[in-house]
């Protein structure tokens, strides 16, 4: 068993974060993935966040927020994830995030929907809120 290593784009609106959900799965998640061959922890951020949600993203106009390590949802028992967050900006900030490619449905969450996420994400939601970012 191997421990999953990913990274993911946390997006602030109006007190509540962009969660997506994919088809085979049934919690919420990110904006995000692991990294390719070579590709920083921001550029898979960014890359995973057109994939995913269409949104374009500068790489180097991310910053870290947290790295989160929990429990993998989905995976075998003790696997763990490591997730590194960051927040950026769209490179253009008329987009509006849709579901693309292997994503189902996405979200806006408050700490409040919580028990709908991923281990990782829950706590995720607990350092946004720590952070005055979400409610």
């Amino acid at each position: 068993m191997s421990d999953v290593v990913a990274a993911a784009w946390v997006h602030v609106r109006k007190r509540r974060v962009l969660v997506v959900r994919a088809f085979d799965s049934d919690a919420f998640y990110l904006p995000g993935g692991k990294p390719e061959e070579g590709e920083t922890d921001a550029e898979a951020a960014a890359r995973e966040a057109e994939e995913e949600v269409g949104v374009a993203l500068a790489a180097d106009g991310l910053r870290h927020f947290r790295t989160i390590n929990a429990p993998a949802h989905n995976r075998p028992p003790g696997t763990q994830v490591r997730l590194v967050c960051f927040l950026g900006e769209p490179a253009s900030p008329d987009i509006s995030p849709a579901p693309a490619n292997e994503i189902a449905e996405l979200a806006w969450f408050t700490s409040a929907d919580a028990p709908r996420c991923a281990p990782a994400i829950r706590l995720l939601l607990t350092e946004l809120v720590t952070a005055d970012l979400i409610d």
